[in-house]
C-alpha cells in the first residue's frame, strides 16, 4: 500500500493526473469537474502552528444529503454509573452473536468531560463480525483506534489504511469512513478525544530522537469510491447517533491537500527510552501521543504504551512500582502477559484506577520482584497501553453493571506478605 510519511507536515495527493488545483485551494472550476471543500479540525484563527484542516475535491460536495434521523445506538454513550473511587478490571467483551458492524459494536465504557464542551474524553470498546456498507463520522471528537484482534480495512475520505493489532489509526473529527474486516472478526478499542488534538510529545533533554518518530506516522493516498448507489450516512453527535440515507458514496475524494488527516502508527517502532544504571524513570517515558491541555505538561489524554524493551537497572524493583498519582489510568492489553500482574489481565480486557487510588504490581509479581537475581532480560511478547487523563473517568452503567466486570479485582494485592524487620 503506498502512504505518505510523516506527521503534522501537510500532504498533498491525488488519484487522477492533475485533479489537485494548483496556486488556489477553491478554483472557480476545479480539475473534472470536482467541488472544493474545506474540513477544517480547528477554529480559523489559532496560532498556525495549531491549525488543522484539509482541502478536499470531491465528486459531490457534503452538502448534498436529508434530514438526519436519530438511531438506535446501542452500548454507546450509554446512562453512566455514579463516580467510583474503586479499582476496576473487566474481562473481554464477548463476541457478538448477531452480524454486528464497527459502528453497531460500540460500547462506552466512561466518560469524563461533555460532547459539547473542547475537553476531556470518552473511552469505548468495539466487536464487530460483519463488515460496514454504511458510511460513519463522528462529530464529536477525534478517534483514537488500537485493534486488539483482527485487521481493520479503513476506507476513508483521504484514502485507505490497512491497521492491524499493533498499530494504531487516529481519525479526525468529522472525517468519513468505513471499516471493513479483512479477517471476519475484530476487537478493539478506541479512545473519543474531545480536546486539543494529539500530537507527539516534546523531547526536553531527550533530545531530536527517542519515543515516537513523525516519519513513522503514515497517512493515506488519495483513493476514491465513484459509486450512485444507496449509501446510508452514520454521525454521532453530542452522544447520539443519527442517519441519513444518500444517494451515492461520500468517499469521493479525488485530490486533497492539507494536515487534518486520518494516520496510522506501528508501536513496534517506538523507541524506548529506559534505564541502564538504577530505579525507574516516570512512565512518562512511554508517550505516544498527548492530548494537551492550557496547563503546562498536564494533559488532557496521553497515549501511553508499554512494548517489548530489555530491563538492566542495578537494585531497582523492576515492575511498575505502587504508587497513587492524580491522572487517571484506563488500560488494555493488545498481546502477551502484561510484566505488572501475573493473571486477571487478559488480552482484550481493560482495567481503569481512578485519581489516587493506589496500585501497582499484583502480589506474585511483587513476590517474584523482590527475590529476583537481577541480570539483563527483556520484557517480550507483549504490549499493552493506557489511556492516561486527567480527568476522573466516569464509568458507564453497562460495563458496572455487566457480568465482564471482575468481581474480585482487589484480590490482586491481597495476599502481598508483611516483610517488615524493624525493632520487636
Amino acid at each position: 500500500m503506498d502512504m505518505l510519511s510523516g506527521f503534522g507536515n501537510e500532504f498533498a495527493t491525488e488519484a487522477l493526473p492533475g485533479a489537485l488545483p494548483q496556486g488556489m485551494n477553491s478554483p472557480q472550476k476545479p480539475p473534472y469537474g470536482l467541488y472544493a471543500e474545506q474540513l477544517s479540525g480547528t477554529a480559523f484563527t489559532v496560532p498556525r502552528t495549531e491549525a488543522r484542516r484539509t482541502w478536499l475535491y470531491k465528486i459531490r460536495p457534503s452538502a448534498g444529503h436529508g434530514e438526519f434521523r436519530r438511531v438506535a445506538q446501542g452500548g454507546l454513550c450509554g446512562p453512566l454509573a455514579g463516580h467510583n473511587p474503586n479499582r476496576l478490571r473487566w474481562n473481554p467483551l464477548p463476541e457478538p452473536a448477531e452480524p454486528t458492524d464497527f459502528v453497531a459494536g460500540l460500547v462506552t465504557l466512561g466518560m469524563n468531560g461533555a460532547p459539547d464542551e473542547p475537553h476531556g474524553i470518552s473511552v469505548h470498546l468495539y466487536v464487530a463480525n460483519q463488515s460496514m456498507r454504511r458510511v460513519f463520522m463522528n462529530a464529536d471528537g477525534e478517534l483514537l483506534v488500537v485493534p486488539q484482534a483482527g485487521r481493520l480495512l479503513v476506507s476513508t475520505e483521504c484514502g485507505r489504511l490497512l491497521v492491524s493489532p499493533g498499530e494504531l489509526l487516529v481519525i479526525p473529527c468529522g472525517m468519513k469512513f468505513r471499516v471493513e474486516l479483512p479477517d471476519g472478526n475484530a476487537r478493539g478499542y478506541i479512545a473519543e478525544n474531545h480536546g486539543a488534538a494529539f500530537r507527539i510529545p516534546d523531547l526536553g533533554p531527550i533530545g531530536a530522537n527517542g519515543l515516537a518518530n513523525p516519519r513513522d506516522f503514515l497517512s493515506p493516498v488519495a483513493w476514491y469510491e465513484e459509486s450512485d448507489a444507496p449509501c446510508e450516512l452514520v454521525q454521532k453527535y453530542q452522544g447520539a447517533l443519527w442517519a441519513t440515507t444518500l444517494a451515492h458514496s461520500p468517499l469521493d475524494v479525488v485530490a486533497w491537500h492539507g494536515n487534518n488527516v486520518p494516520y496510522k502508527y506501528d508501536m513496534a517502532n517506538f523507541m524506548v527510552i529506559n534505564t541502564v544504571s538504577f530505579d525507574h524513570p516516570d512512565p512518562s517515558i512511554f508517550t505516544v501521543l498527548t492530548s494537551p491541555t492550557d496547563t503546562a505538561g498536564v494533559a488532557n489524554m496521553d497515549f501511553v504504551i508499554f512494548p517489548p524493551r530489555w530491563m538492566v537497572a542495578e537494585n531497582t524493583f523492576r515492575p511498575p512500582w505502587f504508587h497513587r498519582n492524580t491522572m487517571n489510568e484506563c488500560m488494555g492489553l493488545i498481546r502477551g502477559v502484561y510484566d505488572g500482574k501475573a493473571e486477571g489481565f487478559l488480552p482484550g480486557g481493560v482495567s481503569l484506577h481512578p485519581r489516587m487510588s493506589a496500585h501497582g504490581p499484583d502480589a506474585p509479581t511483587t513476590e517474584r520482584a523482590i527475590a529476583a537475581d537481577l541480570k539483563p532480560h527483556k520484557v517480550d511478547g507483549t504490549l499493552a497501553f493506557m489511556f492516561e487523563t486527567s480527568g476522573v473517568l466516569r464509568p458507564s452503567r453497562f460495563f458496572m453493571e455487566g457480568a465482564h466486570l471482575q468481581q474480585n479485582y482487589d484480590a490482586a494485592w491481597a495476599g502481598i506478605a508483611k516483610t517488615f524487620t524493624g525493632a520487636k
